[in-house]
């Protein structure tokens, strides 16, 4: 259901305590009904979980508990988790759920509670993101920094394999082993926590493409020096010896980042004449790509969680292959797991169809090759002073057509 009518149910009955946990989620396994929604308890209603992810082995594990005595309420693959945890549970929580994750075969961020351990939140990350907020006497959990990022600019990044317990006043984060360890804390910057606010428009999407003017702006005047139009990428890690030497590139991506490496080909064998592929991410992932130390796969992802896309980086890591991402979401895993990475910067993008994401992974594009092309020496200096003058011109253009709204739709 809609999160408002959750408000309003809220205010006619508030909820007392100091721990919570709650999910919107897809119907992955069964039916959207209000049985099949989170969060899912055991037998005896003691224990509840949420889980954002997919148990790939769970009918598997169900039938195996339900011989065991085990009594399912639900359709979900989420439910097998929280009877796991019912019986390993004996007097420690955290333990019961790291004996459980053993079992489960697929992709998990969890939240998990207790009747016995009341002021603690137990959570575990597999292949889907978690992070922990920071607080004074508070601390949240999520899957995206967008959702806390109007509570918090201090942020823990959970890895594949952690686990962590949450209370009020006390976080702590445990490797894969269960040992207890150390984890930076990142405070974000505040450009980056800007709330997603409608700002008068009837919905976000239609916010969103009224955004990309400004955006345009916003990057333009980041990436181009006012005086010599020289471009600048902080975090590609790629020394100017390394881009001049390579000589094919493998874009990877899915959806509509799939839909910008086309025209990311294009740019590339054009203006640096380089041998460019683009491969979905979900076959990517899946083949032996043949590639040599000069090849450069680069991935797209606007949420930098896309897990096809997050498999392909691995993999080509896992090869020795340079990997450099466009992302929109700061310290997304995909951000923190290349060698280098060109954050697009349009802001949190709420709408489901991409508008403002799609226009700037295109921009970002547009400058590399730019500044690529001067650098390789296929692009004159006063042919990428023009390119960029013609850049420029955009933001009033695009005013322009989105002026005519009322003749548009």
């Amino acid at each position: 259901g809609k999160i408002q009518l959750l408000k309003e149910k809220l205010k006619e009955d508030p909820l007392g305590g100091e721990l919570g946990i709650g999910h919107t989620r897809w119907a992955t396994h069964g039916e959207p009904t209000t049985g099949n929604a989170h969060p899912h308890t055991d037998c005896r209603e003691e224990i509840a979980v949420i889980h954002n992810g997919i148990i790939e082995n769970f009918q598997l594990l169900r039938d195996k508990l339900i011989k065991e005595g085990h009594i399912f309420k639900t359709d979900t693959d989420t439910e097998v988790i929280v009877h796991l945890i019912e019986k390993f549970l004996k007097d420690d929580l955290h333990l019961a759920v790291r004996k459980s994750l053993k079992f489960l075969k697929g992709s998990y961020a969890l939240a998990v509670i207790s009747r016995k351990d009341p002021k603690k939140i137990v959570a575990a990350r597999w292949e889907s993101p978690l992070v922990i907020g920071m607080g004074k006497k508070e601390n949240f959990l999520a899957s995206d920094v967008g959702a806390i990022l109007n509570l918090t600019s201090r942020i823990i990044f959970l890895e594949d394999g952690e686990t962590a317990t949450i209370a009020k006043n006390e976080v702590k984060v445990f490797g894969k082993g269960g040992r207890l360890i150390k984890k930076r804390v990142k405070r974000l910057k505040w450009e980056i926590l800007r709330g997603p606010k409608k700002d008068g428009y009837r919905h976000f999407m239609l916010k969103e493409i009224h955004e990309q003017p400004n955006i345009i702006r916003y990057v333009l005047k980041r990436r181009i020096s006012r005086d010599k139009n020289d471009l600048y990428f902080e975090n590609i890690n790629l020394s100017e010896k390394k881009i001049s030497k390579i000589d094919r590139i493998i874009i990877q991506a899915c959806g509509t980042s799939w839909h910008v490496g086309l025209v990311g080909k294009y740019l590339f064998e054009k203006h640096l004449r380089l041998h460019t592929e683009v491969d979905i991410s979900s076959e990517f992932r899946y083949r032996n790509p043949v590639a040599g130390g000069d090849t450069l796969v680069m991935a797209i992802s606007q949420s930098g969680e896309t897990a096809d896309t997050l498999a392909g980086i691995r993999l080509a890591k896992s090869k020795f292959i340079q990997v450099l991402s466009l992302c929109n979401t700061i310290e997304s895993t995909i951000a923190r797991e290349s060698d280098g990475v060109i954050y697009v910067y349009a802001g949190p993008e709420i709408g489901v169809a991409s508008t403002k994401a799609y226009t700037a992974e295109l921009l970002a594009l547009f400058l590399l090759t730019i500044s690529w092309g001067m650098l390789r020496n296929s692009i004159s200096r006063e042919k990428a002073r023009k390119m960029i003058k013609e850049l420029k011109k955009i933001p009033s253009a695009l005013e322009e057509l989105l002026d005519n709204q009322k003749e548009i739709h």
